[in-house]
């Protein structure tokens, strides 16, 4: 059935108009972003396709390229480019709310403090949080970009941001697209290559956390921890 033959209280925008956000599907609320829907399927439809196709979990949506959106039927380009940065605007959003500021004990702390920046990612990026002497998070950013299978860290490019940051802790986090936590041979070598550049300068690394989406491999702990997201 098209929208237009539908009650005006149960088409998406007026809906969210006299409802709120919070009471449209998720489908209901992409249809906001379609438009209109093609020849014999709707916008909602769209959207619940569009949906089903990354396994029903908006996180499937998360650095989608707009060239794979446009691959669904009714997804043209305006579409596709509108879809993806809403969603990077919500990572954004999650990002921020999980700023530094807090005092770090743990590696359940780090996941939850990362994993909005790196949830649904399709490539690796390591990031550094930079810790003082009472374990407090006093910056972080993104030291690197890489592919959906590596990347590289730069020793003295990190220990130059320490020193200018004056930190006294630091904690690596990076993400395995794949799904897998666990470390992997260059992991474990770069992760003791910057371990012992760091002490020279009385620097400590105190954990690398890996980042599965709902799971994350604690270096410090040397164990998986999943948490069924």
């Amino acid at each position: 059935m098209k929208m237009k033959e539908w009650s005006l209280d149960e088409r998406p925008r007026e809906k969210m108009l006299h409802r709120g956000a919070a009471s449209l599907s998720n489908a209901e609320l992409l249809a906001i972003f379609i438009g209109s829907g093609v020849p014999g399927t709707n916008a909602v439809d769209v959207g619940q396709e569009l949906l089903s196709s990354v396994g029903g979990r908006l996180s499937g949506l998360y650095g989608l390229p707009a060239g794979k959106l446009m691959e669904h039927k009714g997804i043209g380009e305006a579409r596709a480019v509108a879809i993806a940065a809403a969603m990077e605007l919500g990572r954004r959003y999650m990002a921020e709310e999980s700023a530094p500021g807090e005092s770090v004990h743990d590696p359940e702390q780090v996941f939850r403090m990362m994993l909005p920046v790196l949830k649904g990612l399709r490539h690796e990026e390591c990031w550094i949080l930079y810790l003082n002497r009472a374990n407090v998070v006093t910056g972080r950013e993104k030291l690197t970009t890489g592919t959906a299978e590596s990347t590289l860290i730069d020793s003295r490019h990190v220990l130059r941001r320490v020193i200018e940051q004056q930190a006294k802790g630091v904690i690596l986090v990076h993400n395995h697209p794949s799904g897998s936590p666990l470390p992997g041979e260059a992991d474990i070598r770069e992760t003791r290559k910057l371990q012992l550049a760091l002490k020279t300068f009385d620097v400590l690394l105190l954990d690398h956390v890996i980042i599965a989406d709902g799971a994350y491999y604690s270096f410090e702990g040397e164990r998986v921890v999943r948490k069924g997201l």
